[in-house]
């Protein structure tokens, strides 16, 4: 039997300031990512269990294409399978927005195709106790 909660879909955008650049070109490191993708899988929690839940694993992460600081990014996690305490989440992150510095200083443009740049798969606990 399937959870009617299975499917809920939660997506936030930020912007990722130079600041966070990491390696040469710009780079963010993997890292910032999967911890955007843990403030999603918060909020998916929240809404479905009334508990911020706990990121017990990732199953799965794949890094498709490069994340830089002036990139506006749009992670979603889509809620895949519900049991008693556990829940399996999707994840992909898109670049949405890109800084286009050989145009000028703060030239940027919203992309006409997004770029998929990581998908995962996690599972998070939430506690008995939630919702």
């Amino acid at each position: 039997m399937s959870d009617p909660r299975e499917g809920l879909t939660v997506t936030h955008r930020r912007y990722i300031p130079y600041s966070h650049a990491h390696y040469a070109g710009d780079l963010v490191d993997g890292a910032y990512v999967l911890g955007l993708f843990g403030d999603v899988a918060t909020e998916l929690c929240v809404r479905t269990d009334g508990d911020e839940g706990l990121f017990a694993s990732y199953s799965d992460v794949q890094f498709r294409a490069p994340v830089r600081a002036g990139d506006v990014l749009e992670t979603t996690a889509v809620l895949a399978r519900a049991g008693t305490r556990s829940r399996v989440m999707d994840f992909e992150a898109r670049v949405v927005c890109r800084g286009r510095p050989d145009k000028g200083e703060s030239a940027a443009e919203a992309l006409a195709e997004p770029i998929v740049a990581v998908t995962a798969t996690g599972t998070v606990v939430v506690s008995a106790q939630g919702g």
